[in-house]
């Protein structure tokens, strides 16, 4: 490229439009240090990586971007499992950004790194769990043994009573070192790993048939599927070809998956909000270690999964042989009797079917939410008889259906007081006080279903068994898991603030319910266990978790009180005062503004029997019926009546003075008897008096504050006047200088015209011109020839002429004669080579 320098004065201008200089990308360089045992193609040579898997059995392939933040934050954990397991498999790292190179050039991905494992010519198999160095080589490890091998009853029990489920497979080994249907089976557990990194499955080969009898697998080449709750399954055959897809596929169709894995990747994702849509969630917290060989909390968290999931009474858990079939029964709490407020009927209401005129014993369970739904109407038909049941001791009566005269029910009545309604609500007092409620504290009880399922005749309403809880409650738990080393940020902004990172929480999308473990408490099975079955009470003992600002802290007193969501119900609720309460966030503009406004009217009504106060909505969550749709918003909450709470009008200018009005108007005046008592009269008038002064002082201060208001409204609005007039005045000048500037651009425009026009004649005089001076040298050149032809001509013509005269002089006349003739003929000459020369030029 030529620089300016070296460029002539005619073609600067047609060069300096030339394109940009672009710089040549340098050269990547090594990922990995040279010592590493992970092998850097930083040149993007996937070719060669394809070469180097043909001479291993398990490859490992990490694609990365050498400007991928992430793919530099797992060189570290790659390389601590390369130095684990470099003499086991092969790690290659692939540069696949570089655009020279051939991974660039052949496979094309959305984000980096992609990790993908090879087990021989199986694969790719893409790992998506986290990067971090646990769990990279537990994956590995799967992928190098995805086939456990069960020799004996001990390593079978571990095998079944696993989290994640098993798939066993039959195989004789004696004939054959590879028996039929086992290289298929093998290549089922890869597929397994291929289709889910999650919740997989675990896959086992038993070569004993004696063992493989305990299993009910009796001909090899069979696959047994366990499930702890359901029926175990056998691969059929017949109905499905043999084939490892298939394998795989009915696996996941047909596995058990009782606690769900979540493992969040931290960017945005709907992976939490779907999970949540589907019902209550319990998510517990552990720290989880991948590569321990033991988990004893979550083999406890297991057990209590397993039993609030046993709902029937499958062969492989039965311990008992004399369970009766149960009814179909519910728990129903009457409304206070209306003499005695807190004294409540509770009655067991239970289905009987029968097609007699009285009620048969129930020899098997019918429970289903229709039958319940008409028992309960019927039962609600016929309140008044149980309302005004008033017995300690259980009573019971029979009534028939209002829908079907072949349907009979029955209620199992007693009355009991508010209090032990709550103990039958807690099983531990414990775990009530933890929650911080109240166990004396009055609620209102309204009828309400409280389980769906089958209970025994003999229900006790102090029974709290965990056992098969999912179907004896509406409030069904879908159970899931998050390793708390990875997830922690989740557990913090549900409430945890635990420093053994252990933490559970119940969150309701629907009933916009979350609920918090005791944190006092360690996270174990029976603890696990009470909260649980505190959440599928009625009337549930736990209390609502509200987010709260804890960075708050008051220093000192405050003109304007700040509340919290831990403060809210002390300020506002329980104080015997009057609260103005304004709702505020720090992103609107507007309630900042209202600062100043707010602290003038705290300083006009410095009084004890008010209260000025604010709370930060967006870091302060509050029940909902306190809940606001609009900020700022303020709440008038009276002394004597808070569930009399007024809202400030909309549509009414927030200042001072419509503050006092709407304060004045709904505030709590002091009692004004008219005649003062007879036992101390004097003290009263004394009182009354004081209290009018009071109340002068008062109004003359309001007075001249008003008056005062009054002038700066005056000032105010004089400022207002000048403002718009100096506003008309910048509009009428706005409009000038828009006209004079138009006519500038008219008048510009007409001036670009004139000077492209007379630019391009210029251009023409130039060419003009320079085609002049072309001519004009070019008639110089010939006149001065022309000259020189003259002066040479006229030298040689004298030359002549001079000899001629001296010949004539000697020959005498005739000598001159002939020499005039000759010049003649010489002149004639000239002139013809002139004319001949002019035409060859």
């Amino acid at each position: 490229m030529r620089f300016p320098a070296d460029i002539p004065d005619r073609d600067r201008d047609s060069d300096s439009r030339a394109k940009d200089v672009v710089l040549p990308a340098k050269p990547p360089v090594h990922f990995f240090p040279l010592q590493s045992p992970v092998v850097d193609l930083f040149l993007g040579q996937i070719d060669y990586a394809e070469h180097l898997r043909q001479e291993s059995e398990i490859t490992l392939y990490f694609l990365y971007a050498p400007w991928c933040a992430q793919s530099i934050a797992a060189r570290e954990e790659i390389e601590h499992v390369a130095n684990n397991l470099a003499d086991q498999v092969l790690f290659v790292a692939v540069n696949c950004w570089w655009h020279h190179g051939k991974c660039r050039k052949q496979r094309s991905f959305f984000f980096y790194p992609v990790i993908h494992l090879y087990h021989r010519s199986f694969g790719p198999i893409e790992y998506k769990g986290p990067l971090t160095a646990g769990y990279i080589e537990k994956f590995v490890r799967r992928v190098m043994s995805p086939v456990l091998y069960v020799p004996s009853m001990e390593k079978l029990k571990d095998f079944l009573f696993n989290l994640e489920p098993g798939v066993l497979g039959f195989f004789e080994f004696n004939a054959s070192p590879q028996p039929p249907g086992y290289l298929t089976f093998f290549r089922s557990a890869l597929h397994s790993l291929q289709k889910d990194y999650i919740d997989t499955i675990r896959f086992g080969v038993i070569t004993c048939r004696a063992l493989a009898k305990e299993i009910s697998l009796s001909s090899p080449g069979s696959v047994y599927l366990h499930r702890n709750l359901n029926s175990s399954l056998v691969y059929p055959h017949q109905e499905m070809n043999f084939t490892a897809a298939n394998i795989c596929k009915w696996a996941l169709d047909n596995r058990e998956t009782l606690l769900h894995w979540i493992r969040p990747h931290g960017g945005k994702s709907l992976l939490l909000n779907n999970e949540l849509k589907k019902g209550p969630a319990l998510f517990m917290f552990i720290p989880f270690n991948p590569l321990a060989e033991e988990q004893p909390l979550l083999h406890e968290i297991m057990e209590v999964v397993m039993k609030y999931n046993s709902c029937t009474q499958s062969p492989q858990h039965v311990e008992r042989e004399d369970v009766k079939p149960f009814p179909c029964c519910n728990t129903v709490v009457l409304p206070p009797w209306p003499l005695l407020s807190r004294v409540h009927n509770v009655c067991e209401l239970c289905v009987n079917q029968s097609r007699g005129v009285s009620p048969l014993p129930v020899t098997e369970p019918h429970c289903n939410f229709v039958d319940i739904a008409a028992a309960l109407d019927s039962f609600y038909l016929k309140e008044q008889i149980f309302l005004n049941f008033m017995s300690t001791v259980r009573g019971c009566s029979n009534f028939l259906s209002s829908y079907s005269p072949y349907f009979f029910y029955s209620a199992c009545c007693q009355t009991v007081s508010g209090g032990r309604i709550a103990s039958y609500q807690d099983n531990a007092s414990s775990v009530l006080s933890s929650q911080g409620k109240d166990p004396n504290e009055k609620s209102h009880i309204v009828p309400h279903i409280e389980e769906k399922g089958q209970r025994t005749s003999s229900y006790d309403l102090t029974s709290h068994a965990l056992t098969g809880l999912r179907c004896r409650t509406n409030k069904t738990l879908n159970m899931y898991l998050l390793d708390s080393n990875i997830s922690w940020v989740y557990a913090e902004r549900l409430g945890a603030s635990s420093q053994e990172r252990k933490f559970a929480a119940i969150i309701d999308l629907k009933e916009e319910i979350h609920y918090i473990i005791d944190q006092s408490q360690p996270l174990i099975g029976p603890t696990l266990e009470v909260f649980i079955q505190n959440f599928s009470k009625v009337y549930s003992p736990l209390r609502h978790h509200l987010a709260s600002d804890t960075t708050l802290s008051m220093s000192g007193p405050q003109l304007i009180t700040e509340v919290t969501s831990s403060t809210f119900r002390q300020v506002v609720l329980d104080s015997r005062k009057d609260v103005l309460l304004l709702f505020y966030t720090t992103w609107c503009g507007f309630c900042a503004t209202l600062n100043h406004i707010f602290i003038r009217l705290t300083q006009l009504l410095a009084t004890d029997s008010l209260i000025v106060a604010r709370i930060n909505i967006a870091q302060n969550d509050l029940p909902w019926e306190f809940i606001v749709d609009r900020v700022p918003t303020i709440m008038f909450f009276p002394q004597n009546r808070k569930d009399g709470s007024v809202k400030y009008p909309e549509d009414m200018q927030i200042n001072v003075p419509n503050l006092l009005r709407f304060i004045l108007k709904y505030a709590t005046l002091p009692s004004s008897a008219t005649d003062p008592p007879a036992s101390c009269p004097m003290h009263y008038l004394r009182y009354k008096e004081d209290h009018v002064s009071y109340l002068e002082r008062e109004i003359r201060r309001l007075r001249a504050e008003i008056e005062v208001l009054h002038e700066a409204q005056d000032q105010l609005a004089e400022h207002i006047s000048e403002a718009r007039r100096d506003a008309q005045e910048l509009r009428v000048q706005k409009q000038k200088l828009e006209q004079h500037n138009k006519a500038l651009e008219e008048h510009k425009e007409q001036l670009q015209a004139l000077y492209e026009q007379k630019a391009r004649e210029a251009g023409t005089m130039a060419d003009k011109i320079k085609e002049l001076v072309a001519a004009s040298e070019s008639l110089l050149a010939e006149n001065a020839l022309l000259k020189f032809l003259v002066v040479s001509l006229e030298a040689k013509n004298k030359a002549k002429l001079e000899s001629e005269k001296q010949e004539n002089l000697e020959d005498g006349s005739d000598g001159t004669e002939v020499s005039e003739g000759s010049a003649e003929v010489t002149e004639g000459s000239v002139t013809l080579d002139y004319n001949k020369d002019n035409r060859t030029d």
